[in-house]
């Protein structure tokens, strides 16, 4: 596996793949370490955890600078993210064991209830735009639950890979409770069917999803799904446009645009759509695009070449079918910025559906606007759509509120932007995928809810 800087270009490192050897030894490893792991108490667990967090803390620059490296993220969203995987670490720690405490039932038995036991080792294979948050919001509650974790990362992280599992050796963790396997294709499919690994979750595309999720199916082994997104971003008429604009910016371009949850959808309800579109492009406009490791920089490259063809081409065909982009929609072809995987903040206008703008993920910086008839309109817009991770509405607290039951999404967000939480299930329906992540929600996923009853 290479790891390329796509700011530059340049090759940073070179990392052997695993033998099939080396994987055998690791999934031993798992099954035998999970015999003893299942047993530690919750106490035991969670001190090591605490631990982990503090590794984390105090490594922050460090890792920072490797996803910047790596995957081009803007170096203050990635001591951010670094932040964000200690707090995960902690919550667990601290609720886990509360999460999966017995459940006494009172039935026609003198004792009956519901206990939460661990299933064994679990597959995460795992996407490169939130290289850490993607990993640590599976391992925490996983480790906690009495589960031990293998990973395989996307292909352009390994030095992400490899130094998530050195925070869990460093928080002295047994080794084999979380290990990284340096796998391709072929032998993910070999872990998944392997009788020692007892469930699969993923990060990533909808057709990695079906991929992973029929192998699972023929081993009949539980999966999570954590899909794409096509975000709607709903603004109505009596929104303050001062506070919508500023949200909506960082909505669509937080790591680069290069998020599920990224607001991708603008529909803005009535006369306040003209309004709104002058605004966004202007405070677009003013973005700063450049070297992700300068903290005054808004926006990096693209974490791969490919993708950043992937995306000029969905703005290429929309504008090729009548929509018109007000903004960027060019790949830069001189300076600095023509030597990395950059593509500016683009604003596209007078969309319809099935326009690739519209209908389709847009992974990057590309934000599309509609304008709605009214509130029903806006409602139909948002919900015509194979996705639904996300939505947001924006306006008057009530009114905006009366929007979360009509939105088919599995997070709705009033007068904020989506975001995980670890105190809050994490999840898409349709093609956004299923299962949750986060809370006690996600630590349930892969347990045995088992049940007993005594004469």
């Amino acid at each position: 596996m290479k790891a390329h800087n796509p700011a530059t270009g340049e090759l940073i490192a070179d990392y052997e793949n695993d033998t099939e050897e080396a994987l055998e030894d690791k999934l031993k490893e798992a099954q035998q370490t999970y015999e003893s792991w299942r047993q530690r108490d919750f106490t035991t667990r969670a001190g090591l955890m605490f631990n982990a967090a503090e590794v984390l803390r105090d490594n922050e620059q460090r890792y920072a600078r490797l996803m910047t490296h790596e995957m081009g993220k803007p170096i203050e969203q990635a001591k951010s993210e670094v932040q964000k995987c200690a707090w995960v670490c902690d919550y667990y720690a601290e609720h886990a064991e509360s999460q999966l405490a017995t459940e006494p039932i009172e039935t026609d038995g003198s004792a009956s209830g519901v206990r939460y036991e661990p299933l064994g080792p679990i597959l995460a294979v795992m996407p490169w735009n939130f290289p850490f948050w993607q990993v640590f919001r599976f391992a925490a509650p996983n480790l906690m639950a009495g589960n031990v974790g293998l990973l395989k990362h996307a292909a352009n992280v390994p030095g992400c890979a490899e130094a998530i599992e050195e925070v869990f050796v460093e928080a002295n963790f047994p080794e084999p409770a979380f290990q990284t396997l340096m796998i391709g294709r072929d032998l993910t499919s070999k872990v998944i069917a392997d009788d020692r690994v007892r469930g699969v979750t993923l990060t990533g595309s909808v057709g990695a999803g079906r991929a992973v999720a029929s192998q699972a199916a023929e081993q009949l082994k539980p999966t999570v799904l954590e899909l794409g997104g096509s975000d709607p971003f709903v603004v109505l008429e009596d929104a303050d446009l001062d506070e919508v604009v500023d949200q909506a910016v960082l909505a669509r371009t937080q790591n680069s645009g290069q998020s599920c949850i990224a607001a991708k959808r603008f529909i803005v309800v009535g006369d306040q759509h003209d309004a709104f579109v002058e605004r966004l492009e202007s405070a677009l406009a003013d973005l700063t695009v450049g070297d992700p490791i300068d903290e005054a920089t808004d926006i990096g490259p693209m974490a791969r070449e490919d993708l950043r063809e992937e995306l000029h081409e969905q703005v290429t065909k929309s504008v090729d079918m009548g929509a018109v982009c007000r903004l960027g929609g060019e790949i830069p072809d001189e300076g600095e910025l023509a030597e990395g995987a950059f593509y500016p903040p683009t604003l596209l206008t007078h969309l319809e559906p099935g326009m690739p703008g519209w209908s389709e993920e847009t992974f990057g910086p590309v934000a599309a606007v509609v304008r709605a008839q009214d509130v029903d309109h806006a409602v139909r817009l948002a919900n015509g759509s194979d996705f639904g991770l996300g939505a947001s509405v924006w306006g008057p607290k009530e009114a905006a509120g009366e929007l979360i039951p009509r939105l088919q999404a599995g997070h709705v967000a009033v007068n904020g932007i989506v975001k995980s939480d670890p105190r809050l299930p994490f999840g898409g329906i349709k093609d956004s995928g299923y299962g949750r992540e986060l809370s006690r929600h996600g630590i349930r996923e892969f347990v045995n809810a088992k049940t007993y009853w005594v004469e």
